[in-house]
């Protein structure tokens, strides 16, 4: 499955920032999917058994799988982080008053140039796709005008990439065991110990959705 996203990201985000991108993700054998293996809204969490650098340990909120396929973004990884107001800057957008810095995250090895804000859904602006009632994905850059000025979403994440899988492509993946699926939960989301949310996922794995 693909996502639109804000194009171009890749070459202003490292100058900003001061980060490298990651290539992209290979392609698995499909399987049919069953309706109830389709995991929009929760996360993906990594088994022991995944060796790929890029996916080893890691924590994805599903945000839509359905029968042509699956997206999401990782939730635990960290290019860097930089000032906020220089980033702001950056795209022309006026910070105000805010302060602090923007963490950068590894989204997924697919489309490294693009960018995604996972957010809650009390925001909803241009390019917002609503996951749930709690969740959801900016592809515009008003989010940031938003955040800015004080009107956006009360939590919020921004990745360059993505997770993407074919039809059926997950669901083989989950078969052999390089996947659980959990319960999302938005301080695991959001939160700022990046070290401890594989470990805190893998503790709720399999639990009743």
């Amino acid at each position: 499955m693909r996502a639109k996203a804000f194009p171009g990201l890749a070459v202003a985000l490292t100058v900003l920032l001061g980060v490298a991108t990651p290539g992209h993700a290979d392609e698995a054998a499909p399987v049919q999917p069953q309706k109830n293996l389709y995991l929009t809204g929760q996360l993906l969490v990594a088994t022991k058994q995944i060796g790929d650098p890029r996916f080893a340990k890691t924590v994805i909120y599903i945000v839509a799988h359905d029968k042509k396929g699956a997206f999401g973004v990782v939730v635990n990884k960290v290019f860097g982080s930089g000032s906020m107001q220089k980033f702001l800057k950056g795209f022309n957008i006026d910070p105000g008053a805010i302060d602090g810095d923007i963490k950068l995250h590894y989204g997924g090895p697919v489309e490294p140039g693009s960018g995604f804000v996972l957010h809650t859904a009390d925001y909803k602006g241009p390019g917002t796709n609503i996951v749930d009632s709690k969740m959801a994905m900016t592809t515009e850059m008003s989010v940031f005008k938003a955040i800015a000025e004080g009107n956006g979403p009360r939590q919020s994440l921004f990745a360059l990439g993505y997770s993407g899988w074919g039809a059926g492509q997950l669901e083989g993946e989950i078969a052999r065991g390089d996947w659980f699926s959990a319960p999302a939960d938005e301080d695991l989301i959001f939160g700022d110990d990046m070290d401890s949310k594989w470990e805190r996922a893998s503790g709720t794995a399999g639990l009743k959705l």
